[in-house]
């Protein structure tokens, strides 16, 4: 925890002109914000939103919900998730920006409290977070999904050889069980009761994939750590956007039907695109691959547009969809295409009007999207121009590394009592104001893309 002393009682005037230049809407959660507790905070980012209202967003507002519906009910009894749906529909927001690892991970666990915090101070019953599947088992040495930090050591948690997890992605690794010969020679007595035990009874569990592993072992710490039940997570990855988005694609005069199948109509989103990343502030933008990620042999691949199909560039024996709307529709509901972020964003957050919680960059980017979506609508069409009507409101928020502790999470958790764990994390951030935990915006002052920008924008490039 950040000194409090060092806190200013203002936000740093400076930072906020910086951040104003791409997402004006997080510095007025900032400026709203900065004095009161960070539980506070949290409840105002999942504050109600606006229900959509043109033909376009209402669509793709029914199609979240449907989807949303389907996963609620692999866990959950038919009124519960009934109440959750209802919850979300007038608190449409997604914590996004987390990774696909597991909730011993600084990053990810801070995330998740913050989101936790925010649904229990609106007194709901669940809350959704988006957990990105499309990284690979290990990013770099000793660190991803395929390793569980204890402060101190990684213990491999699937017991993968480097080479497999290297070269596995998250979200096609498997069947996978855990390793608990390494989880066994990791953990104590004190883990015992507030993480290990929870991990060893899934141990003799055999799951489809890891990001399976990952979600069901998350679900099942959640509910150790407040086993009062205060709210639900409900997780969900790249494959709920692709079904979400082969729902759009079943639709002839979907906007993303339009957008993705019309040659005339892609060409302008192509341009969109293109624009913003030769712009002031195409550093934030990812473009790693072409709308689209393939699945080949358990790992994802960049695709390119070659000749109106998705292939996999130099490899004539790669994924290769034609980019038409039954042929994409049917690989993404086989699994083997997942959309890439600007299309994942489209679909669960910025066409059904839907709040997105993440980090310092995605909150630049997702506000790109917002102007790139409107640069392709064509808005002599009435549907469309009501749509970007609606657009011309974002919302988009910063709710990751918001909480930045700085010990290992197996620390922080031995300090806590068993069972409450998320409860007592919560009567503490009641105490800690946003100025305090964030230190005044110390993350923001020192990231690397938003300095630069305060470059740029001191010599007078904008």
């Amino acid at each position: 925890m950040t000194d409090a002393l060092a806190a200013s009682t203002t936000p740093p005037a400076e930072i906020l002109a910086v951040l104003s230049l791409l997402c004006p809407e997080v510095v007025r959660d900032i400026e709203q914000n900065w004095n009161a507790p960070v539980s506070e905070y949290a409840r105002h980012l999942w504050r109600p939103v606006a229900q959509p209202v043109s033909t376009p967003a209402i669509a793709a507002r029914s199609i979240l919900r449907d989807v949303l519906h389907d996963r609620l009910g692999t866990f959950m009894q038919p009124e519960e998730a009934s109440r959750a749906l209802d919850e979300f529909e007038q608190r449409p927001v997604i914590q996004s920006g987390l990774h696909c690892l597991l909730l011993m991970d600084r990053i990810t666990f801070d995330a998740l409290l913050l989101a936790w915090l925010g649904a229990v101070e609106n007194g709901l019953s669940a809350f959704v977070g988006f957990t990105g599947t499309t990284m690979t088992m290990e990013t770099i040495g000793r660190e991803g999904p395929g390793w569980l930090d204890v402060g101190g050591d990684k213990v491999n948690l699937f017991g993968m050889g480097r080479h497999k997890l290297c070269r596995k992605s998250v979200c096609a690794a498997g069947p996978v069980s855990l390793n608990r010969p390494a989880l066994e020679a990791a953990g104590d007595e004190t883990d015992a009761g507030r993480w290990l035990g929870t991990l060893l009874a899934s141990a003799d569990k055999e799951f489809p994939t890891a990001a399976d592993a990952l979600t069901s072992l998350n679900e099942h710490l959640v509910a150790d750590w407040d086993r009062l039940a205060n709210a639900r997570p409900v997780f969900i990855d790249d494959r709920l956007a692709a079904v979400a988005l082969a729902r759009h694609l079943e639709d002839d005069d979907s906007i993303l039907t339009k957008l993705l199948i019309n040659p005339q109509r892609r060409q302008r989103l192509d341009h969109a695109l293109r624009e913003a990343a030769s712009g002031p502030f195409g550093r934030f933008l990812p473009n790693a691959t072409d709308y689209f990620w393939g699945i080949r042999e358990e790992r994802v691949r960049k695709l390119v547009i070659e000749n109106g199909r998705l292939i996999e560039p130099e490899r004539p024996n790669g994924v290769s969809i034609p980019l038409e709307r039954e042929p994409l529709r049917q690989a993404l509901l086989d699994g083997v295409l997942l959309p890439n972020l600007f299309l994942m964003f489209l679909v669960l957050a910025i066409v059904p009007r839907v709040r997105v919680l993440g980090g310092l960059r995605q909150v630049g980017y997702v506000a790109l999207f917002h102007s790139i979506l409107l640069a392709a609508l064509d808005e002599n069409v009435p549907d469309e121009r009501d749509l970007a009507v609606e657009l011309r409101v974002r919302e988009n928020a910063w709710g990751m590394r918001v909480i930045d502790e700085q010990i290992s999470v197996r620390e922080q958790l031995a300090s806590l009592p068993a069972g409450e764990l998320f409860p007592q994390l919560l009567r503490q951030y009641r105490s800690w104001t946003f100025a305090e935990v964030t230190d005044n915006l110390k993350l923001v002052r020192e990231n690397a893309r938003w300095r630069k920008l305060a470059r740029s924008k001191a010599a007078g490039e904008f």
